[in-house]
């Protein structure tokens, strides 16, 4: 049989093969490239050439390929990917859970709603080169989240604390925030409205009433224990043998079973080695103080934490060791573990009320942990300060001047300075509580310090001014608690009353003489500065900036925006949640950005201030960057008016 014979079967199994295009594994499509690559001169020979060749020496048939319009080009070692006819994807790459033209709501019981945006919104163009760098590029569309968001740079020590916020939160407006607005705007602010919440406050003006007395034939105490039970948060001190000591809302007879309980949970655990802190009950949150022989607890509906509620509680302490001083107290219990302490601290009870009431209310003091100062000229402060250490006399501690419960002038020792939770107690002592104003223009007061000295007792001269003195009504009313002058002479010797008496008339004379008196007078009338005062037409309605190194903060009036006792209440549970935020145990935020229904808010933590600033529900993020930045340049600019920087 002729070559040209043997060449037609060929031919016709190709022919016939050929339609199958079926595609080969790599192994093979390999092997086939290879000799493709061989034998490319074989195939432009003639075809009389393969009658030389011999059928041992002919390869085997190349696999059959698919057609194509393209020539052949270089063989590339891993095979193209053939074009596939599935449609392209919407969205580009992303970290969101869902699309952004699409709005999930998630509420408290489980259920969801969706729900279209107001707006047609274009697909966010996310570039991966800058994925996990905040700080190399800006934020761009789809970035942002619709409820919080938080960063967290690194404050180098030598960086410009100024211009770090602006570069975290000063981009352009995104698109996930219009997104936000849109849906404020389309649902309303009720929707989106923490309705649990709204519930606890609700009344929160009657918190502070006191209860009614329980009838001899007790017919009333299921009323009472529904008024007890209604109140957002309780104070209970009690013994290590459960014994009452102190709390805040109803009688002892009335709440003895709950102080029982209260007890045995806490023995239960101590008798198993493992301290109770905390735990949530009844949706309150219980946090627990054990200080020696005392168990101190506190109850809280307000969304507070337990580190922010234990601090309350140790300030509640303090103000025990204020009256008997710890050597006592341990005394007291040591004897008699079984002691009733209620009759030691009889007639303190106004004290611990007040104090316990400034924390339902809201203290900035207590919760930063620092103290707010009047704000004056570096000059006319630096006279008062003089007037003091000129006028001392050799027994004195410590010379405050204070002014609306806010710190004036300070003359201590070198090496000594007063901790802010003996101020607190001072000032609780001074401005809340009414028994020390009810005594008259001058009070003797023998108290501890436990910052100081929780050993012994030092004594308190303090003498009151009225501000508006000269200002007397028709009526004769006077200025009220909040609106006097206050100097207060502290000294370790109890023989000291007269010499302090006599430093204070001297130094109210020469405050008199210089000015000094005046200024602050009229520092206290014109009150504190507004928020627009700083940064004029600024979308914030209020801040709060503290000084670590000096540990004193400053803050603008509560008007026009938090005038009642409801709108105060809110604003500092906003603030006791962005502290608790930034200062958690394991968290290293240093910027946090909150959205909520009626607010955007901002906390910014570095080693040098802390700045808690709340804006409106529609603030623009760059527009509150912008005037966070501002406040704290105008706080480094004006430190030497609105802080004590060093004392006298």
């Amino acid at each position: 049989m002729s070559d040209a014979t043997k060449s037609e079967p060929d031919e016709t199994n190709g022919r016939a093969e050929e339609p199958q295009q079926q595609v080969p594994s790599e192994s093979s499509h390999s092997k086939a490239l290879h000799h493709l690559r061989l034998d490319i001169p074989s195939i432009e020979e003639p075809a009389g050439s393969k009658d030389e060749a011999s059928e041992e020496e002919r390869p085997p048939p190349l696999p059959p390929r698919p057609l194509r319009k393209a020539s052949v080009v270089a063989p590339t070692p891993f095979p193209s990917t053939p074009t596939s006819t599935r449609p392209r994807l919407q969205a580009t790459a992303t970290t969101a859970v869902s699309r952004t033209d699409i709005h999930t709501h998630s509420f408290q019981d489980g259920s969801r709603e969706t729900s279209a945006a107001s707006k047609h919104l274009s697909p966010p163009t996310t570039s991966w080169g800058g994925w996990g760098s905040i700080r190399r590029s800006k934020i761009r569309d789809g970035d942002e989240s619709a409820s919080i968001r938080s960063y967290a740079p690194t404050l180098g020590t030598g960086g410009d604390v100024e211009s770090l916020l602006g570069n975290v939160l000063g981009s352009e407006q995104t698109s996930g925030w219009d997104i936000l607005n849109g849906q404020l705007e389309e649902t309303g602010f009720q929707q989106l409205d923490d309705s649990g919440d709204e519930a606890i406050l609700h009344d929160f003006d009657q918190e502070f009433d006191e209860l009614d007395s329980l009838d001899a034939s007790g017919d009333n105490e299921e009323k009472l224990l529904n008024q007890w039970t209604s109140k957002r948060k309780h104070f209970l001190i009690l013994s290590s043998a459960g014994k009452p000591i102190y709390n805040r809302h109803g009688d002892d007879n009335l709440i003895s079973g709950y102080i029982g309980v209260v007890q045995t949970i806490i023995s239960f655990y101590e008798g198993a080695q493992d301290q109770l802190k905390g735990f949530t009950a009844g949706g309150a949150r219980f946090a627990i103080l054990a200080q020696g022989p005392l168990y101190l607890v506190a109850i809280s509906k307000l969304g507070e934490s337990d580190s922010q509620l234990r601090v309350q509680l140790d300030a509640l302490y303090m103000q025990i060791l204020s009256t008997l001083t710890l050597p006592k107290l341990t005394h007291i219990f040591s004897n008699r573990p079984s002691t009733d302490l209620r009759r030691p601290l009889q007639g303190t009870e106004p004290l611990l009320s007040a104090l316990a009431d400034s924390f339902t209310r809201g203290s900035p003091s207590t919760l930063f942990s620092a103290v707010e100062s009047l704000k004056i000229r570096k000059s006319h402060r630096e006279v008062i300060h003089n007037t003091l250490l000129q006028k001392r006399c050799g027994s004195l501690l410590y010379g405050l001047v204070v002014a609306g419960g806010r710190l004036v002038s300070v003359v201590r020792p070198r090496r000594h300075s007063l901790h802010p939770s003996d101020l607190q107690l001072i000032f609780n002592m001074l401005f809340e509580a009414e028994g020390v104003k009810a005594g008259g223009g001058e009070n003797w007061i023998p108290l501890c310090l436990p910052g100081f000295n929780k050993n012994g007792y030092l004594y308190m001269y303090v003498s009151f001014i009225d501000s508006h003195e000269d200002e007397q009504s028709e009526e004769g009313g006077g200025a009220s608690r909040h609106d006097e002058v206050a100097v207060l002479l502290i000294s370790a010797s109890k023989e000291s009353f007269y010499d302090l008496r006599q430093m204070r008339d001297d130094v109210v004379e020469e405050l008199e003489r210089n000015g000094s008196m005046a200024i602050i007078k009229s520092a206290i009338r014109a009150g504190r500065f507004q928020a627009t005062d700083i940064v004029p037409g600024t979308v914030l309605r209020h801040f709060i900036y503290k000084s670590k190194a000096n540990v004193q903060f400053t803050m603008p009036s509560y008007e026009p925006h938090y005038i009642t006792l409801l709108a105060r209440r809110k604003l500092l549970s906003l603030y006791h949640n962005l502290h608790a935020v930034v200062h958690a145990k394991n968290a290293h935020l240093k910027v946090h950005h909150c959205i909520s229904w009626d607010s955007v808010s901002l906390a910014w933590v570095t080693p040098v201030f802390e700045l808690y600033c709340v804006a409106g529900p529609k603030a623009n993020r760059n527009a509150l960057a912008q005037s966070a930045n501002k406040v704290v340049q105008w706080a480094r600019r004006e430190e030497e008016r609105i802080f004590i920087i060093g004392g006298a």
